[in-house]
């Protein structure tokens, strides 16, 4: 891994199989990693979505530092530590 990013397609998961692999990329990322994008859809992924900013907001998670929209609806992204 070099770019610092990990992409994860969550395409087709229900709301708590999604979570549970977002957790399990956040748990595991290296160091090295800044940004986890969680790409999840904007039509039918924006529960998802909620999913994620409910379980990953408020200091819920130690490694993550904020969450912020991807380059569109359809992506959120989990900021592990600024550049």
């Amino acid at each position: 891994m070099t770019s610092g990013v990990i992409e994860v397609d969550l395409h087709g998961l229900r709301v708590e199989e999604a979570i549970k692999k977002a957790e399990s990329e956040v748990k595991k990322a290296s160091s090295g990693v800044y940004i986890i994008r969680l790409i999840h859809g904007y039509h039918g992924g924006t529960r998802i979505r909620d999913a994620i900013e409910e379980e990953f907001s408020y200091g819920r998670n130690e490694k993550v530092k904020r969450i912020k929209q991807g380059s569109n609806p359809g992506i959120t992204e989990l900021v592990l530590r600024e550049l």
